[in-house]
């Protein structure tokens, strides 16, 4: 049965096993790329599409309800990030999982059902996912760590070098599921009982940080997040967000709004380990830019950007 009369078949249900909740803005091949990977991957499982569209206007929308008239659609006249577009959803979906899927993430086959077959099997699991997959097939951070104030004065590299063990690493092979402290947003299934307990994504987030700080909250609930390593999925990473300063900066943004969250007391060392990094990368960048003349397209794409990050703090980091 194909993806559209499955889900006509299953309209009126009032109940489903998986909600596919996709955000988009403006990524018209790549939804459509994404909504045909549901319709040829997803089976046996009642499921529903919701389509929560940010103020598009390159024909998207349009084009997902013509090959795809089964979908619900949520469509907003302006960009209301990541958090607030996906709670939207969340308020409506039938499912008793909801399965996040950036609309750059295409599915492979039994991926969604082998997330919903562990979901089912694992009652402490608030949130899992799979391996993330660059289009050549190579491996992406599919899960990550809470950040902490000691980590990111060390880096993620001095840290993993010092304490090898203390938590899993993508490049590490693991042959069964395992624990971990949150997912890559980009495609992750969550149980809708964890959400109504630790509540929806917080919306002071636009983008970036808020998968992390939703499992925060649902670990402190003691729930648990896993990683399922043969569950893969593909990720055109950044195609959805864009790789200039204005994509950098909310991630400072959202950071920031992370720690002053669940770390208030290193705010100051925070912001002062961040900034002493960005003017260190400022330099480099700029020198490296001087010292060829400005014709390495890619250090001078970086020095643009690192310059926009270091301006930005010293504006103070205002929107």
């Amino acid at each position: 049965m194909d993806f559209i009369a499955f889900n006509l078949e299953n309209n009126n249900k009032n109940f489903m096993d998986i909600s596919i909740v996709i955000v988009n803005r403006n990524t018209k091949p790549l939804l459509l790329r994404c909504l045909d990977s549901i319709a040829k991957t997803v089976k046996d499982i009642a499921f529903e599409v919701w389509l929560v569209d940010n103020g598009s206007y390159d024909g998207s929308v349009e084009a997902a309800l013509e090959a795809f008239p089964g979908i619900n659609l949520i469509r907003n006249t302006e960009n209301l990030g990541f958090a607030a577009a996906n709670n939207q959803a969340f308020r409506k979906i039938r499912g008793r999982y909801a399965l996040l899927l950036n609309s750059d993430a295409f599915l492979t086959e039994n991926a969604a059902a082998d997330l919903f077959s562990f979901m089912e099997n694992t009652p402490d699991a608030a949130m899992a996912c799979g391996q993330l997959l660059y289009l050549d097939g190579s491996k992406q951070n599919s899960f990550a760590r809470f950040p902490t104030p000691f980590t990111l004065f060390l880096g993620d590299g001095l840290y993993q070098i010092l304490f090898p063990s203390s938590h899993p690493v993508k490049r590490q092979v693991f042959d069964k599921p395992v624990q971990v402290d949150s997912c890559i947003g980009a495609c992750m299934i969550v149980r809708k009982n964890a959400m109504d307990q630790a509540g929806l994504l917080d919306e002071r987030y636009f983008f970036f940080m808020e998968e992390t700080d939703w499992a925060k909250s649902m670990s402190e609930q003691g729930w648990k997040v896993y990683f399922i390593p043969w569950v893969k999925v593909y990720h055109a990473q950044g195609k959805s967000i864009g790789g200039q300063a204005d994509s950098r900066i909310m991630f400072y943004r959202s950071r920031y709004k992370y720690f002053k969250k669940w770390h208030p007391n290193a705010t100051p060392l925070v912001y002062s380990s961040i900034l002493v990094k960005v003017i260190a990368n400022t330099i480099l960048n700029g020198l490296g830019t001087l010292l060829t003349f400005g014709f390495v397209d890619s250090l001078k794409h970086k020095f643009k950007i690192n310059w926009a990050i270091f301006i930005w703090h010293l504006k103070g980091c205002h929107p």
